[in-house]
């Protein structure tokens, strides 16, 4: 039947004057068989003919009501076919449209108390027993729409239609108002309009629906917008209060759909954020060289994944700055914690004034002006934190962060007056004596500025006269310089460039053209300088630092080689026999003659670095020769003496290879070694030693001693005596001997969790005992603690401190507990009960956090040095481990075009078809061999399949408390977000669990950039 036949029907009614079950019997039987009224647009074409004259046709119009009581047409298409109706200038067709609406309009809002109350009160007096009250009551809370997706998705189109339809035509009696003035009609037909508009906008429900909609038909929502100009615009020709108060809040709410997302829920109560202090703890200490745009992102995702508000934010990153300075060891350490604060932490802020941010409640300037007055008032924290640096700290800071625009100068010069009021009552320690003690901070400021022009001065070409140059690289090694110019560079993001200067100047005198003596003593002392530098630099910063991307068409500098196969480091193990400790014999015998005469060394001619390359197989000679008597204790004395008495650079290479050869030996058969390694460390007395010595000698003992470190621990000794209240190397050989590295994480940890933040001391501990027991070891027995933890409290703060812990290596950490902890305890019922609240609620917001961190900077490049260099001895392949089916984009259309509401219920996740596991992830064309992305996948799919398994218990808390955080922490909007590896049938069976049931859940679950996304939120939230 066509629609003019339709029309045909309608109007053989009318005239015949049937009543409306009769019209319903004939039009059911002039229907094609398989046809939907839908279809055929039943409720436009009664709706069009009861419409056309100045009024209403009541007859049409009860055939219409019949249809939708007895469900012939759909909610949609009459919605759909209401707002089709636009002059609103017929106010008895505007009241019947509106009275239609009311037929269903109960079905789309949920009742209030009150409805209730009297619902049942009219039931009780019409005489209905209990079970027809209670199934009158069903009809309330029950009425839902179960249809398919794209009926769901039609539902949604047309529910916008309906409140534009509605707005506009309350736009319309707002300016007949401000025209005619305040007639009762106009005012009672805008009331009218504006309660149906109420009762569809205060359900949460229909309001997201709307969402959807909104995103599915961008062009629709701008007649939205338009509307609600008209609306504003008219808005004070309303003069009945209590009418503009309703339309005002009807306005709000429309104007709050499109940020529905954006709600975020109340900040913590809580003033202390132990893993903004442990993660700054951790930067501070062991990333100093790391790029200050990860610190940026990394920080960010903490303040998000905890709404952290800004000023206590920043107070935090403060707290941890001044805790590092205070607890550092004197000497680098301590120089090191200095430039972090005052050099990188105000750049690092200055990056997060600069970050986009969501929704600014106030300045980025008066919040850290608030961050300052809250730490104002930790008097004691920064009272010893002058006591150590000997200075006003936080003058310094203020006035850094000054210059660089984040605090204006009222603020700052508010905060030093009060700073400068309490100091007046601090206590002083050793006024005197510190006097004489030029303030850390004051020297690193003024060391940044001084790199920048070292660099420029290294960068100019010495060829013709290198004396000058050679003056500045003397007045670098005096004192602490080096190691302040170091730390400077360091925290600037400069110590790569500087590096690479000071290789290129160790190239320098490989040329060797004709020279006299007091151009080959300056020559030698460029390489020996640039050499001790170079070798400083890979101790204290790591050899990342040095190393730079291989490159086919260069050839590799000598330094670069020599420290990758011929230098030891921690946790390297280094081949004495090694090709590159076996140089030509002819070199080698020349060298053992030169080291062995009487005469003094010659530098003219002479070529350092195969002297270098040479020199490990020439002290080989030399010790074979003492071990087999050939030589005395004095020759061998001798020869050291003539090793280290004009380049250092000489000892340190024969150095870097006894500590090779003595890991190979017998606790028996390591005296001559160490008492040759002794010996070239202690220091020359005559005269005749090159330019600078003393200074080179202080770094070269400071190197051979972290060379030796690893291999005199063994065996209790030590190169020199240790100086009382100062550890030789801080942080090295942490863990106590005859102890079960178990015993020392778990005792480690507790003290962590008493304190309530990790310091530097733990981290260091922590990462040896990851390099010792392995990644699955270090998570899994760190996860058996958080487990522990039966009060809401501890288990809180074991969370922030766990995830602060575990950012030692985020990557590996976090495959290890999706990949593997994870699964285990979901998979075996006999784990189940660990995973109850509060300690599985826990460890599920822990997991996100890992799983939202890793995947961030994952996808974006920026994992920091300091994991990119750690071995991956426990990498698995997997690929192999979780299998998947790398064929599934292929199958795209052919799965979009299935029947989605065919569901399968497997047991495992490898057992589930390519339509149960279709994700927002597969639609985006997300690399799934990557492996963080395939142990995601495998990770949704294994709850998916926990969910269409039938059976409750703790694990099935565990999935609600998961999804909870994801939705509690993601980005709304953002296609980075984990969620998009979840599959959509799932959506499906998370909306069972109560506490999901959401409609702002489900949106925030589901990928609304996607057709199929937008569709399969629709249904679900249309079945809540």
């Amino acid at each position: 039947m066509k629609v003019v036949n339709l029309k045909q029907a309608i109007l053989q009614a009318w005239k015949e004057r049937w009543s409306d079950y009769q019209w319903a019997i004939n039009i059911k039987k002039n229907c094609p068989k398989g046809a939907t009224w839908d279809y055929l647009n039943l409720a436009e074409a009664l709706l069009e003919q009861a419409m056309i004259g100045p009024s209403p046709n009541p007859l049409i119009l009860s055939y219409l009501k019949y249809a939708i009581s007895s469900q012939m047409v759909s909610y949609s298409s009459v919605l759909t076919a209401i707002s089709k109706f636009d002059d609103f200038s017929r106010e008895l067709c505007i009241k019947s449209l509106l009275e239609i609406m009311d037929m269903f309009s109960n079905r789309l809002r949920y009742p209030s108390v009150n409805q209730l109350h009297l619902s049942m009160q009219k039931s009780v007096r019409c005489g209905f027993s209990r079970m027809q009250v209670i199934c009158f009551l069903s009809c309330f809370f029950h009425m839902k729409c179960h249809g398919k997706a794209e009926e769901c998705i039609g539902l949604c189109r047309a529910m916008l239609c309906t409140m534009v339809w509605l707005l506009q035509g309350c736009a319309w009696y707002c300016e007949r108002l401000r025209e005619s003035g305040a007639l009762p009609v106009l005012e009672n037909s805008l009331r009218a309009c504006l309660g149906r508009m109420t009762n569809l906008l205060h359900s949460t429900k229909n309001r997201a629906l709307v969402h959807i909609a909104r995103l599915e038909e961008q062009a629709s929502w701008t007649n939205v917008e338009q509307a609600l100009l008209k609306v504003s615009e008219n808005l004070n020709a309303v003069t009945n209060l209590t009418l503009k108060e309703d339309l005002e809040e009807c306005v709000s709410l429309v104007k709050g759909i499109p940020q529905m997302l954006s709600l975020q829920s109340d900040p913590p109560v809580h003033t202390s954020f132990p893993s903004v202090h442990a993660f700054i703890m951790l930067e501070g200490t062991m990333n100093l060289t790391g790029e200050t745009q990860p610190l940026v992102e990394q920080l960010m995702m903490i303040k998000r994944m905890q709404h952290i508000p800004a000023p206590l934010f920043v107070l935090e990153i403060w707290k941890a700055c001044f805790t590092g300075l205070i607890e550092s060891p004197e000497g680098n350490e301590e120089l090191k914690w200095t430039a972090f604060t005052f050099l990188k932490i105000p750049q690092v802020l200055l990056r997060l004034k600069k970050y986009p941010q969501g929704e600014k409640t106030q300045d980025f300037m008066e919040d850290v002006n608030v961050a300052f007055e809250y730490l104002l008032n930790l008097t004691p924290l920064l009272d010893k934190a002058d006591q150590r640096c000997n200075c006003d700290c936080l003058s310094l800071l203020l006035q850094e962060c000054n210059k660089l625009g984040l605090l204006s100068e009222a603020n700052t010069s508010s905060l030093t007056a009060k700073r400068t009021e309490d100091r007046e009552h601090a206590p002083r320690l050793r006024t005197a004596e510190n006097a004489n003690i030029q303030p850390n901070p004051g020297l690193i400021l003024r060391a940044e500025p001084t790199v920048t022009n070292i660099l420029k001065t290294v960068d100019a070409d010495h060829s013709k006269s290198p004396e000058g140059l050679l003056g500045v690289l003397g007045h670098m090694l005096s004192g602490k310089s080096l190691d302040l110019l170091l730390a400077a560079a360091a925290a600037t993001g400069k110590l790569k460039s500087f590096a690479r200067k000071f290789i290129k100047l160790n190239e320098f005198p490989k040329h060797i053209s004709g020279e006299g003596s007091k151009s080959a003593s300056v020559r030698a002392l460029l390489f020996d300088i640039s050499f001790l530098m170079l070798c400083h630099v890979v101790q204290t910063y790591g050899s990342e630092v040095i190393l730079s991307d291989p490159s086919p068409s260069s050839e590799t500098p000598f330094f670069e080689t020599w420290l990758q196969t011929c230098m030891p480091e921690e946790g390297k193990t280094l081949n004495p026999d090694h090709p590159c400790f076996r140089p030509e014999s002819g070199k080698v015998e020349s060298l053992v003659a030169l080291l062995n005469s009487s005469s003094e060394m010659k530098l003219v001619q002479m070529k350092w670095h195969e002297i270098c390359l040479s020199t490990p197989a020439a002290i080989l000679e030399v010790l074979n020769a003492w071990e087999n008597g050939v030589l005395s204790v004095e020759a061998v004395q001798k020869i050291t003496d003539n090793i280290k008495g004009k380049v250092c650079s000489m000892a340190i290479c024969a150095v870097a290879w006894l500590v090779a050869h003595v890991r190979m030996l017998g606790l028996d058969e390591r005296e001559k070694p160490q008492t040759m390694i002794r010996q070239l460390m202690t220091p020359m007395s005559g005269e005749n030693t090159l330019q600078f010595y003393h200074e080179r000698v202080v770094i070269m003992s400071s190197i051979l001693e972290h060379m030796w470190a690893d291999v005199f621990q063994q065996t209790g000794l030590s190169l020199r005596p240790a100086v009382e209240g100062q550890e030789p190397i801080p942080y090295r050989n942490l863990l106590p001997a005859r102890q079960p590295i178990r015993q020392v994480l778990q005792t480690q940890f507790r003290e962590v969790l008493e304190k309530g933040w990790v310091d530097s001391h733990a981290f260091h501990l922590f990462e040896n005992l990851l390099h010792m027991g392995g990644v699955f070891w270090f998570t899994n027995n760190l996860v058996k603690e958080l487990l522990k933890e039966t009060r809401k409290e501890w288990a809180s703060r074991v969370v922030e401190l766990l995830y602060s812990i575990f950012c030692l290596d985020t990557q590996q950490i976090t495959l290890t507990l999706l990949g593997h902890i994870l699964p285990r305890l979901l998979t075996d019922p006999a784990h189940w009960h660990s995973l109850a609240d509060p300690p599985g609620r826990a460890l599920a917001k822990l997991s996100v956090w890992c799983a939202l961190s890793s995947y961030s900077s994952h996808h974006k490049g920026q994992a920091s040095a300091r994991q990119r260099k750690r071995q991956r001895e426990d990498i698995e392949d997997y690929t192999s481990l979780f299998p998947l089916d790398d064929t599934q984009p292929s199958k795209l259309m052919r799965l979009l075009s299935s029947n989605e509401d065919e569901t399968v219920m497997l047991s495992s996740p490898g057992d589930r078809s390519m339509s149960s596991s279709l994700s927002a992830s597969q639609l985006h064309t997300v690399n799934m061999r990557d492996p963080l992305n395939r142990v995601l996948a495998n990770l949704f799919l294994l709850i998916s399949s926990l969910l269409g398994s039938k059976t409750a218990g703790p694990h099935t808390q565990f999935v609600q408390s998961f999804i909870e955080e994801c939705v509690e922490c993601s980005e709304q909007g953002n296609r980075g977000s984990i969620l998009q590896f979840m599959p959509f049938t799932m959506i499906s069976e998370l909306v069972k669990l109560q506490a999901l049931a959401k409609p702002r859940t489900v949106l925030s679950i589901t990928d609304l950039s996607l057709p199929l996304g937008r569709r399969m939120a629709a249904k679900a939230i249309a079945a809540l």
